[in-house]
């Protein structure tokens, strides 16, 4: 196998969108106080959180905090985004809004109910007590869900569809 050998010119190209990225970062921290939009994973759950709290009017808690996100109206809501085709918990959530982002920045509804069933229904635990569920799954379980077991939106939200998952790259 041809050893890959990179040119400086790309390495600086990635080095100013890193850059870029970081200054994306600090503006979203800044506009969105106690949330952290870090490059190492909290960027897209930061998202989905402050996304979470303007469709449905969850109070987020601090950053971080065990098993739920926020409440609102004293029910305790776990938040989760995916671009992927799997979402992981390791907590049972007393409700669980699952949002999907795809490439071109939307955000959509995957799932919006009680916890339980998708906790219920989820992988077994791996070595660090982490439950996968698939997104096709959640977005099943979903139509089920009543009106009444649902986190009401005060701002519109379309419902996942298959068509809107990303395309994994060849």
């Amino acid at each position: 196998m041809d050893k890959l050998i990179y040119k400086k010119e790309s390495i600086d190209g990635v080095k100013q969108q890193v850059q870029d990225l970081i200054k994306i970062v600090n503006t979203l921290e800044a506009e969105f106080p106690g949330r952290h939009f870090t490059l190492d994973g909290h960027l897209v759950g930061s998202i989905g959180e402050v996304m979470a709290a303007y469709y449905y009017g969850i109070e987020l808690y601090t950053a971080s905090a065990v098993a739920h996100d926020g409440e609102i109206e004293g029910k305790k809501v776990q938040i989760k985004i995916s671009q992927q085709d799997n979402i992981v918990i390791n907590h049972e959530p007393e409700y669980l809004i699952v949002l999907y982002l795809n490439r071109s920045g939307d955000i959509y509804e995957v799932y919006n109910g009680p916890g339980k069933e998708p906790w219920e229904t989820a992988s077994k635990p791996d070595s660090h007590n982490n439950r996968h569920m698939l997104v096709n799954k959640l977005m099943k379980m979903d139509q089920v869900v009543t009106e009444s077991d649902r986190i009401p939106a005060i701002h519109e939200i379309e419902k996942m569809k298959l068509e809107y998952k990303n395309k994994k790259k060849k």
